[in-house]
């Protein structure tokens, strides 16, 4: 059952508690006056995911361009596949463009966990330590699925990739990938590809904070995947493999994991490549 059954509407509130306090945590903070207060609830929660998105993409891109780039420069990324800073702008803007778009999808999904529509819990008490590591455990592998199947017919589906993905996909040698790049997408490319994250608490019971917390560390993972530094962590589909995705298309459409394709015949090393070379 929902939340909204199972505990009625007392329990339920506990997310919109917990949701307006991160409106006021973040947007207290960075926004003048108290005009964002007169709002409605749902528009500052949108607001305050598209401040936070913006503030997380652009601190993580800054801090891994000048760390990988400069502080160790050449140190692992050769100097031929650093990416023109030409190339990190037209990222940069077309990130900046979809952003607002991409937190509809978050903003909506905390609407309907605080109206008592999904699976969501609040404490992990809960269900206690035992359960919660079962539905995460169980909420990873259906959003490592559901991104590589979703990902995989972007490209399999010619529409799809014609009008969507390929946007992201004009970044496809190793100076043109940036950390800057994964979030350049279609803004209705980068909603559909987080579709799993959101689908997951209608099947099966997932924590609040954990859920939220996940599908905001997307930011993160795709900066980490898209800067071309190979870092040979088992089984995880690090940035050496999503590379190749970039440049041969049809491998590797897997997420956090090498498992999918893997078990679908998509998978190509990069230790093959370097074979190959």
């Amino acid at each position: 059952m929902v939340a909204s059954q199972h505990h009625g509407g007392q329990y339920w509130r506990l997310f919109r508690e917990e949701t307006s306090w991160y409106n006021e945590m973040l947007l207290s903070v960075v926004l003048p006056g108290d005009w964002w207060r007169s709002l409605p609830h749902l528009v500052q929660s949108w607001l305050r995911n598209c401040i936070g998105v913006y503030l997380m993409y652009f601190s993580i891109g800054f801090i891994w361009c000048f760390v990988i780039y400069h502080w160790k420069q050449h140190a692992y990324v050769p100097k031929d596949s650093i990416p023109a800073v030409e190339a990190m702008k037209k990222q940069i803007l077309v990130a900046s463009v979809s952003m607002p778009f991409y937190t509809v999808l978050p903003t909506v999904y905390e609407y309907m966990i605080e109206s008592g529509w999904t699976h969501c819990f609040f404490h992990i008490t809960d269900v206690g330590w035992p359960m919660y590591l079962v539905y995460l455990a169980l909420y990873l592998i259906f959003v490592e699925c559901g991104m590589y199947w979703v990902h995989r017919e972007l490209h399999h589906i010619k529409p799809l990739y014609k009008h969507l993905h390929a946007v992201h996909h004009v970044y496809n040698k190793e100076n043109t990938l940036s950390p800057f790049a994964g979030l350049a997408s279609h803004p209705v490319d980068g909603i559909l590809l987080a579709m799993p994250h959101v689908v997951a608490p209608f099947l099966f019971p997932t924590h609040f904070r954990t859920n939220i917390a996940l599908l905001f560390m997307e930011a993160m993972w795709t900066a980490n995947i898209h800067d071309c530094i190979h870092g040979k962590v088992w089984p995880v589909m690090g940035a050496g493999y999503h590379t190749i995705h970039h440049t041969t298309y049809r491998h590797n459409y897997g997420h956090y994991t090498i498992w999918m394709d893997y078990l679908f015949g998509t998978l190509q090393k990069p230790e093959d490549i370097f074979k190959e070379d």
